[in-house]
């Protein structure tokens, strides 16, 4: 017959786990705050690594965000280099060719161009008309014959290798040289003295803009890195 006793043997297993149980509930009890204490150390490195790259990405994200900026400047000033090239033709026509028949303002240019006694055509939209490089929003506007306008074209004769580029436009092609009067790329001194003794930034007549920034530039336009030495005019293209 089996024998259904429980012998020594179980007790002393049994026993044995209660032993053993105890320094292991202790163990795990024990063990919480140095887990919690690891898990803060992990956090604050991940937290300093994080911070590093951001630290790092700064520049980059400033470098991004700048010549975004200058690309929009670019675009919006071709817009208002073509506006003044198409308030000239219309206006030329009524007034006859010369500096009478350029705009005095942005916002002439705003306004549109009169055609009869009642149609008006629009030259330019009114977000082209803000300089997103400058604080103020406002473009510098810039004079026929002017020192700025000579430093300008200067830089755009050494840009296409010592060659003047032709002002495409017939009605400002009549006029060029005495808005532009031609210089001499190579020496930076002008072959002809400006006609006009309009200050660059005096009231009156402009045949291109720039923007108030004088920062330096990560873009290039004709080779020049400076924002306040961009002039957007339909002269030279």
């Amino acid at each position: 017959m089996m024998n259904h006793r429980v012998g020594p043997h179980h007790k002393m297993w049994a026993k044995a786990l209660v032993i053993l149980s105890v320094p292991i509930a202790e163990g795990r009890r024990f063990s919480r705050p140095a887990e919690a204490g690891y898990t803060l150390v992990a956090l604050l490195a991940l937290m300093t690594v994080l911070a590093l790259f951001a630290l790092a990405a700064a520049p980059s994200i400033r470098q991004q965000s700048q010549r975004e900026r200058e690309i929009e400047a670019i675009f919006r000033g071709e817009e208002v280099a073509e506006a003044i090239r198409r308030y000239y033709s219309y206006q030329q026509r009524k007034v006859g060719n010369g500096v009478a028949a350029l705009p005095t303002s942005v916002e002439q240019l705003l306004e549109g161009v009169s055609i009869g006694s009642t149609k008006k055509v629009q030259v330019l939209r009114a977000s082209a008309a803000r300089d997103p490089l400058s604080d103020s929003g406002e473009w510098n506007t810039v004079r026929p014959a002017s020192a700025q306008l000579a430093d300008f074209q200067r830089s755009v004769i050494l840009f296409a290798g010592n060659v003047r580029p032709p002002t495409r436009d017939p009605y400002l092609q009549l006029v060029e040289r005495d808005m532009a009067p031609p210089v001499l790329g190579g020496l930076g001194l002008t072959s002809i003295t400006p006609t006009s003794s309009l200050d660059d930034n005096s009231s009156g007549p402009f045949i291109g803009v720039s923007s108030t920034s004088k920062s330096s530039s990560i873009l290039t336009y004709y080779g020049i890195d400076r924002h306040d030495g961009w002039i957007f005019t339909p002269l030279f293209r």
